[in-house]
């Protein structure tokens, strides 16, 4: 049985993204991730001796404790990050069967692969620039193949404070776009952050913006070369969201490249496409 109806397939082509409404289960496939989640923060509280008091879990406090513990040690919030990314919960939903199925209903004849170092769960904290994505294509961050999906869900309600991903619908149909491998603005930025669009303003200008508002158990899914960026965040509370990325064994710069990714692999992306970066 189909799991997208024919207009998604139609939007999705059409404009590079479709957002799919309650896809997960909230009860039995976000709830033990936010409860993970939760430890995770009483973990390192407890392991930096922080006086912090967590309130109990529910669904609604996955996060507490989280703001007042990088507000004490910011690079504690960086345990977090790459602590969260190996919850077994998570790692189940990355791989659910039915991604494949979705994989091979928008690419026909395609033999989809999860991109090794292209999962993980953002936190977007209030006001943070550094790590904020800028214009960007996911193809030059990740790599592995020119055909592929970005898998976006969200554990909280998404509302437009929190600074939803901004989508220039359509845009994927441009192909891989050029761009510098360092932004001169914000030095501070490395790796897949420091990739900047060239002529970004210009560019974003020419399409139309969609700023979907998911809420826990949406799947949002882009194409590769969709162009999109991450809103600023000027709540007050941290922006929690999951990602997967799927690629294409089958497709032809997959091949060439030997299904390499980018830098969450160490490679860097001028490495592999020396004609796509300016700089």
């Amino acid at each position: 049985m189909a799991l997208l109806t024919q207009a998604q397939q139609e939007s999705f082509d059409s404009e590079g993204f479709v957002l799919l409404p309650g896809f997960y289960d909230t009860h039995q496939v976000i709830e033990p991730i936010r409860r993970a989640i939760h430890s995770i923060i009483g973990l390192v509280i407890q392991r930096h001796r922080l006086d912090i008091e967590q309130l109990p879990f529910t669904n609604e406090t996955f996060d507490s404790g989280y703001l007042a513990l990088i507000a004490l040690n910011r690079a504690a919030g960086g345990e977090v990050y790459d602590a969260i990314k190996q919850i077994p919960a998570f790692i189940r939903l990355v791989a659910d069967p039915r991604h494949e199925i979705l994989f091979r209903e928008l690419r026909p004849n395609s033999l989809p692969g999860i991109a090794a170092g292209g999962y993980g769960i953002r936190i977007d904290n209030p006001r943070e620039e550094r790590f904020r994505a800028p214009w960007h294509q996911e193809y030059p961050a990740q790599l592995r193949s020119l055909d592929g999906l970005v898998l976006w869900s969200s554990l909280i309600q998404i509302t437009p404070d929190l600074g939803p991903v901004i989508i220039c619908a359509g845009s994927h149909k441009l192909g891989p776009l050029p761009v510098y491998t360092k932004d001169p603005e914000n030095p501070d930025k490395v790796g897949a952050y420091g990739l900047i669009l060239k002529d970004a303003a210009k560019l974003v200008a020419r399409f139309k913006h969609a700023e979907p508002l998911p809420a826990p158990g949406d799947l949002l899914i882009m194409d590769f070369l969709t162009v999109h960026a991450s809103g600023i965040n000027t709540g007050t509370r941290s922006r929690w969201s999951m990602q997967s990325r799927l690629f294409n064994f089958k497709d032809p710069t997959g091949k060439r490249i030997g299904w390499k990714g980018s830098f969450a692999s160490g490679i860097d992306f001028s490495q592999l496409h020396p004609e796509l970066c300016i700089d």
